[in-house]
């Protein structure tokens, strides 16, 4: 696969999740990353966990874009963003040790929002007062940062130099505290991460002195700059497409807009600078915490995928739910961003299974239906399956479009017949060398 890009009039590429995160993004954006100038985040936060892998190494990234290895690609953490300073803090310091240094190649944008230690125990203690109704909430502090960046309480990047600072967050910090109060949370003996209140708040000040070694920019300016100038710009999604705040399976849904619309408001970038869409699905489906999942097994073929795919959050370690690949959501993400091309993720994982199905439909009131309705839920979905042959051999040395089996040629091209998208990449493997261009 080429990514053809001319110097006039350039345009901002996209690649996001289809499914409800998880999906790979992380690697194909490492593969990517020669192609572009500058890969950008533009929303999410260290709720995301980019896996990439290459040369016996292993990183887990979840607030730097994931181009941050190629040391000639500028990396932007854009206004949609949110962070955290201790996580992020921690990431320089993995990075570093293994003589990955971002100081030259990170940049933050002012307008990006900060998760406060306290947004992390407001998480916890609405969380807890759900009981049964949980969202499975990463607890990262995600929602209540969102929360107040609407509410516009919020602090920002931009705030750190300002000398107010100390002020904002104490104010910010007591209102969270009366919030607290009202669900009868005493964030005192709670801990985070294993780190009472007051430790992690040392941990946080500290995180925010290493974030001061960086460059703030007004990365709207920045990015459309960039673009005038021919810059070549990849945005970077987290999570996934049926986790949107809108258009997701509500209100199991992060607190931001994971697909395309997102990208304009979360780099300050115009819909008609949007070029390609690249949307990564994996060859079945999982979702990590509670909400709908129609295709969901619950019998050894779910065990199976969670086994041979490794199916454990890259953020939290909770076991993640497995199913077959669900297409009536998988086009519904496909219309919603307006995807140019699909990459297939952990297609190796189907290596051992004989028969494998694909959901084509849903039963729904008594009739049969090929759309999402409002009411997604857990027991108002069952899904219409095709079942197709399996490959039944393994695929991970697999390099060139050339060596893919038959069997594998049918079950991509089944998906491009229904999808109407072709597939530019298949993944057969972790690391970035096990990847197929179409």
């Amino acid at each position: 696969m080429t990514i053809s890009t001319t110097r006039a009039h350039m345009k901002i590429d996209v690649l996001l999740g289809l499914q409800w995160g998880d999906e790979g993004k992380g690697k194909i954006v490492d593969v990517l990353t020669p192609n572009y100038d500058i890969i950008a985040r533009f929303q999410g936060g260290p709720n995301a966990g980019h896996t990439i892998e290459f040369e016996g190494k292993k990183f887990i990234l979840h607030t730097i874009p994931s181009g941050v290895f190629n040391k000639h690609t500028i990396n932007i953490i854009g206004n949609g963003v949110i962070i955290d300073p201790h996580i992020i803090h921690k990431e320089f310091r993995n990075l570093s040790s293994h003589g990955i240094h971002t100081e030259n190649n990170l940049l933050i944008s002012r307008k990006a929002h900060l998760i406060l230690p306290t947004h992390r125990m407001l998480d916890a203690a609405s969380e807890s007062a759900k009981g049964k109704s949980k969202i499975g909430s990463t607890l990262k502090g995600i929602g209540p940062a969102y929360t107040d960046k609407i509410g516009r309480n919020g602090l920002r990047i931009g705030d750190i130099e300002s000398e107010g600072f100390m002020q904002k967050y104490g104010h910010i910090k007591a209102k969270h505290i009366q919030l607290m109060g009202l669900y009868d949370f005493d964030y005192k003996r709670n801990k985070i991460e294993d780190l009472s209140f007051e430790e992690y708040e040392k941990a946080w000040f500290a995180g925010i002195d290493a974030i001061k070694e960086y460059t703030f920019i007004d990365s709207e300016y920045y990015i459309n700059g960039a673009l005038d100038s021919g810059k070549r710009i990849l945005a970077e999604g987290a999570q996934g497409t049926m986790l949107d705040i809108d258009f997701g399976s509500y209100p199991f849904v992060t607190s931001s807009n994971t697909i395309t619309s997102g990208v304009c408001s979360g780099l300050g970038v115009s819909p008609n600078k949007i070029g390609e869409v690249f949307g990564v699905f994996k060859a079945y489906c999982t979702r990590v915490g509670g909400g709908p999942f129609p295709s969901e097994l619950q019998d050894d073929d779910g065990k199976r995928l969670r086994d041979e795919g490794r199916e454990y959050g890259s953020t939290t370690g909770r076991p993640r739910r497995c199913g077959w690949l669900d297409l009536v959501a998988l086009k519904y993400a496909i219309m919603l961003n307006g995807v140019s091309k699909l990459f297939m993720m952990k297609t190796d994982v189907l290596n051992s299974f004989e028969t494998l199905k694909i959901g084509t439909g849903y039963h729904y009131q008594e009739k049969q239906i090929d759309y999402i309705p409002f009411e997604y839920n857990e027991t108002s979905l069952v899904p219409v399956y095709t079942a197709l042959e399996g490959w039944h051999q393994d695929i991970c040395g697999i390099r060139t479009k050339d060596q893919i089996p038959e069997i594998l040629a049918d079950y991509v091209k089944f998906i491009e017949n229904e999808t109407a998208v072709p597939i530019g990449i298949i993944s057969v493997g972790p690391d970035r060398s096990q990847t197929i261009l179409r």
